[in-house]
């Protein structure tokens, strides 16, 4: 089986699935440090990085950036001093695609370059 990282997004439109609880419970271990919150009623992945300085937070935003592009789906992101908040989810749907899930293991994996 692929690994999320080596998977692409699929276009989604308003019909989409949303994941279904059994896809969550089996998606969710291979993002173990994200967590799935309700904002406004719809569930969002969030994490929060940390970075040594403004300079690595900020190059960590801009690659997050450069694959959100490349796939189409795009996060929203907060970078501050020493560490970014990243959110997933799909808006064509008000909540978690299996986008989401492949974009924060691709996110995590960049984390991982820079530390």
């Amino acid at each position: 089986m692929e690994t999320l990282t080596q998977q692409k997004c699929t276009a989604c439109k308003k019909d989409a699935p949303r994941v279904t609880p059994e896809e969550e419970a089996q998606l969710k271990p291979q993002i173990p440090d994200w967590q799935i919150v309700e904002v406004e009623g719809i569930p969002h992945l969030n994490r929060t990085y940390k970075f040594p300085d403004f300079q690595t937070a900020l190059k960590f935003t801009n690659r997050v950036g450069e694959i959100a592009e490349a796939e189409g789906h795009h996060p929203a992101l907060l970078t501050e001093w020493g560490k970014v908040k990243v959110s997933w989810w799909t808006h064509a749907i008000s909540g978690l695609h299996k986008n989401d899930f492949i974009m924060a293991a691709k996110t995590d994996e960049i984390a991982a370059q820079l530390n």
